[in-house]
């Protein structure tokens, strides 16, 4: 049987330590760069991490807000957003330039990617920063969102879905206030993405099948069980077909 190949990536360099632990299941890594978490030494270490395993990196930037780890929307201009963004990627472009690695990709964390996946003006801030940055990196964004429409125009997007995390009918991600936001078991989280691999759609909390595209799925560093999700998921693919390209 010919397997073909899946892209996995993750959340890091968010102060949970357990990069290690995940990057050899995984695909491609986005690095927080000090807006929700992070800083220049953590963004460095993770980098060369990345490195060494020989993971794509990219930047994850948010709204500036360590206290409620860029998962809650800011009441701030466009303006401040576009500077905070700013501050945010030209440090990770420095420390990917010292590391002498290229970017790969920019994928916003949080508030700031749910918000900029149906808000146009925050999605055309989002991709109007990062592609004054990093001109020649794809930019993560869900399957007929605002940011896949902004950044399509001038650059790559590479859509993404999310393999421990549950959808509404509108293909917006489960509420994390809500106690099923989140799939934790191994194998539920092996089903839901076995289901958006065979079908181009997405199983949501209503259990309806909703159309959907994705070339990376999405299992986020801090969600409880991550390494298990992840080994388990490595494992089981190669018998339906599928195998995480490592």
């Amino acid at each position: 049987m010919k397997l073909t190949p899946v892209d996995i990536n993750c959340d890091t360099g968010e102060g949970v330590g357990n990069e290690m632990e995940l990057f050899p299941f995984i695909t491609r890594c986005n690095i927080a760069c000090g807006g929700h978490a992070g800083d220049e030494n953590s963004i460095l270490q993770v980098i060369e991490m990345a490195k060494g395993q020989k993971i794509k990196i990219g930047a994850h930037p948010s709204y500036p807000d360590k206290l409620n780890f860029g998962r809650k929307v800011l009441n701030i201009s466009l303006q401040e957003l576009e500077e905070a963004l700013a501050d945010q990627l030209l440090l990770f472009k420095k420390c990917a330039i010292k590391s002498k690695i290229k970017v790969t990709h920019v994928k916003p964390h949080g508030a700031l990617y749910n918000e900029a996946s149906k808000n146009s003006e925050l999605a055309e801030t989002v991709v109007k920063v990062s592609s004054k940055v990093f001109p020649n990196a794809a930019l993560v964004a869900p399957f007929h969102s605002e940011l896949a429409k902004a950044r399509i125009k001038t650059g790559n997007v590479i859509y993404e879905a999310f393999a421990d995390r549950n959808y509404n009918s509108d293909l917006s991600l489960v509420s994390r206030k809500e106690p099923n936001a989140t799939i934790n078991n191994p194998e539920e989280v092996l089903s839901h993405l076995l289901y958006i691999l065979k079908n181009n759609a997405v199983r949501t909390i209503n259990n309806a099948s909703i159309p959907i595209k994705a070339t990376t799925f999405c299992v986020h560093g801090d969600t409880l069980n991550a390494r298990n999700i992840l080994k388990f998921i490595n494992q089981k693919l190669p018998e339906y077909g599928w195998f995480i390209r490592l």
